[in-house]
């Protein structure tokens, strides 16, 4: 049975850096048998792991043998794990540095005094809000407010650098009366019981993508419960579980990323939702 459905799966080379392999996994993800497909979900939520996991643990938290993740690594192009692993070591990996590195990296990109750093951070600033007022998706948001309008309460997660988005928004919500609820996960604790039929979950995350913020909108979707995703490309694993996916641009400084076009268009989100449930209250 498995083999049949393989065998339908076009052989492509092996995707050379991340967006590339995303894309190939969206291609491909409806199409695999039962393990494979486990292995392809587990794998898009934690794109940020598989540079550092051996194919035990990844296995492991696909629920599905390591042969079976072998196999997914060829069904996408990859010789074995190894090679998988090698391109995300290579291309992954290292756009994300510690901040140790990051300042470092300052340093010696000769950002000397106070007022020149704060210059470089306002230029990222205006770059990333230019960019997000060329590439607005006007469709995808009209579609995006009208979800959350029309929803009972909105619950709104976004974890680690999207958290002080997804914690204003709920100070926005709340001053113009609008329910909505926090996920936060403050002392690990987990609020999926609080999803209820007629809510709505605005999801925020970017890469690497937060593994709780995915899992929190899979939930969501499958429940039936519409969920509006906040995410950096249309290939984020988030969108998978999105009814509506609102993609935004942000310029870097030393591999510190600004928030600034994230918090205008989050900030456009929540006074549009605001606006249309008075006009249809």
């Amino acid at each position: 049975m498995e083999s049949d459905d393989l065998a339908l799966i076009a052989p492509a080379a092996a995707p050379v850096n991340v967006e590339a392999f995303l894309d190939r996994l969206a291609e491909i993800s409806d199409g695999l048998p039962r393990r494979l497909r486990q292995c392809a979900d587990h794998i898009a939520a934690n794109v940020d792991r598989i540079a550092v996991s051996t194919v035990a643990e990844l296995a492991a938290g696909a629920d599905v043998p390591p042969s079976a993740l072998m196999r997914f690594c060829q069904i996408m192009g990859y010789s074995g794990f190894s090679e998988m692993q090698k391109m995300f070591r290579e291309a992954y990996a290292p756009g994300f540095p510690d901040y140790a590195t990051r300042l470092k990296n300052l340093k010696q990109a000769g950002s000397g005094t106070v007022s020149a750093l704060l210059a470089e951070f306002v230029e990222a600033g205006r770059l990333s809000l230019e960019s997000l007022a060329k590439s607005a998706d006007e469709a995808a948001l009209n579609a995006a407010v009208d979800l959350l309008a029309r929803a009972d309460t909105l619950h709104v997660v976004g974890l680690r650098r999207a958290f002080p988005i997804a914690s204003y928004l709920a100070y926005v919500f709340e001053k113009m009366a609008v329910p909505a609820m926090l996920h936060d996960s403050v002392g690990k604790l987990d609020h999926r019981h609080a999803l209820r039929a007629g809510d709505a979950v605005l999801a925020i995350t970017f890469a690497p993508y937060s593994e709780e913020t995915i899992a929190l909108a899979a939930e969501a979707h499958g429940r039936g419960l519409a969920v509006v995703a906040l995410t950096d490309r249309l290939t984020s694993p988030l969108a998978r579980s999105a009814n509506a996916v609102l993609t935004v641009p942000e310029v870097d400084f030393g591999a510190f990323r600004s928030l600034s076009a994230t918090l205008a268009l989050a900030l456009t989100l929540a006074v549009a939702v605001g606006a249309r449930r008075d006009s249809t209250a």
